[in-house]
C-alpha cells in the first residue's frame, strides 16, 4: 500500500494473488529511488541544525532553522550541537522543560516540536527552546480550522497531529498529502491496518528501507502488525500536513506508489496497484543500472 517516505527509498513487496487484511501491504517509500532517477529529495533526515549566524560575527548562531518531517530525536541533536552542549543534553532537560503539552502525549514533545525559524538569543537553553517549539505549536493546532477538523473527522487534536506526521513522512509532495491522509482514513474506516513502512522506521529508530523482517517487530509502531495509530506522532509535521490530515481530498484510495518523480498513483484497485508497484520497481532497476555504468 501506500508509499512514500520523505527520507527513504522505495522498496514494494506484493503478493501476486488475492490480498487478505493481514497480506495488503501500502507500497510507500520513493525518496532513495526519486533521487536515483535524477529528483530533488525535498528534505533531510540528518540532524545537523540548520543555522544563520549574523554577518558580524559568524561564530554564533542566531537562528535554528527545524525543518519539517524532522523527529523529536533530531530536534535535540540539533540543539545540542547549536548550543554546543554535551550530546544527549536536550533530551536530558525534557523533565525540567515544563512542557504544555496535550495529556494524551503523557510527555512526549514528538509532534509538537513545531517547524519554524526560531530566535537564539544570548541565554538561549534547551528547555526555553523546546518551549519555544511546543507554544507555538499549540497555537497553530489548537484554533478553530485545526480543531473544528479534527472534530469533523471524530478525532481529537492529538490524533490529528498523529495522522499528520504520517502524512508528512508518506507523501512525496504537498499537493499528494490530501490523498495520503485520505488513504489513512480511507483504512482505518474500514478496519484495515495502515502497513506503514514509516511508522517500522520509527519503532526502529533509523529512516532507511524497512524489510520484511522488520514488519514482524514487536512495537506498537508496528503498523503491520497492530491495528489503527500509532501511540504518538512519528515526527513534527508542519503546517501543510495538518491542513491534509484534517481536510483529506475526497476519494476511495487504498494504496498509493510513486512510479517516478512527479507520478504518484493512488488506486483503490489491488490489482491496478500491483502493476503500478511493478512499474516502478523496473523504473528503480533501470536506474539502479544506470547508476552502476
Amino acid at each position: 500500500m501506500p508509499g512514500l517516505r520523505r527520507y527513504a527509498g522505495y522498496r514494494a513487496r506484493m503478493q501476486t494473488n488475492t490480498p487478505s487484511r493481514s497480506t495488503i501491504r501500502l507500497t510507500r517509500r520513493g525518496r532513495l529511488a526519486l533521487a536515483a532517477l535524477g529528483a530533488v529529495v525535498a528534505g533531510t533526515a540528518v540532524a545537523v541544525p540548520l543555522l544563520m549566524v549574523n554577518g558580524d560575527d559568524e561564530s554564533r548562531p542566531r537562528t535554528l532553522i527545524v525543518p519539517e518531517g524532522w523527529r523529536a530525536s533530531q530536534v535535540y541533536a540539533a540543539i545540542d550541537k547549536t548550543l554546543d552542549l554535551p550530546a544527549g543534553s536536550t533530551k536530558k532537560s525534557l523533565a525540567k522543560a515544563d512542557l504544555k503539552l496535550p495529556d494524551e502525549a503523557e510527555g512526549n514533545p514528538e509532534g509538537y516540536l513545531f517547524p519554524a525559524t526560531y530566535p537564539l538569543p544570548e541565554k538561549a537553553t534547551p528547555q526555553k527552546l523546546l518551549a519555544r517549539m511546543v507554544e507555538t505549536a499549540d497555537k497553530k493546532f489548537n484554533g478553530a480550522p485545526i480543531a473544528a477538523g479534527a472534530q469533523r473527522n471524530a478525532m481529537n487534536v492529538y490524533q490529528a497531529v498523529t495522522v499528520a506526521s504520517i502524512v508528512q513522512a508518506e507523501a512525496p509532495t504537498r499537493g499528494d498529502m490530501g490523498k495520503v491522509a485520505r488513504v489513512i482514513f480511507n483504512r482505518l474506516e474500514r478496519g484495515m491496518p495502515l502497513q506503514m513502512d514509516s511508522t517500522v522506521d520509527y519503532a526502529l529508530g533509523r529512516s532507511t528501507p524497512s524489510t520484511a523482517a522488520d514488519t514482524e517487530i514487536d512495537s506498537p509502531y508496528n503498523s503491520y502488525q497492530r491495528m489503527g495509530l500509532p501511540p504518538t506522532p512519528i515526527d513534527n509535521p508542519g503546517e501543510d500536513a495538518v491542513r491534509a490530515a484534517v481536510s483529506p481530498t475526497p476519494g476511495d484510495w487504498l494504496y498509493f506508489v510513486t512510479v517516478k518523480p512527479g507520478d504518484t498513483r493512488f488506486t483503490a484497485d489491488f490489482a491496478e496497484h500491483e502493476r503500478d508497484v511493478a512499474e516502478s520497481n523496473a523504473q528503480r532497476k533501470r536506474a539502479d543500472e544506470a547508476a552502476k555504468k
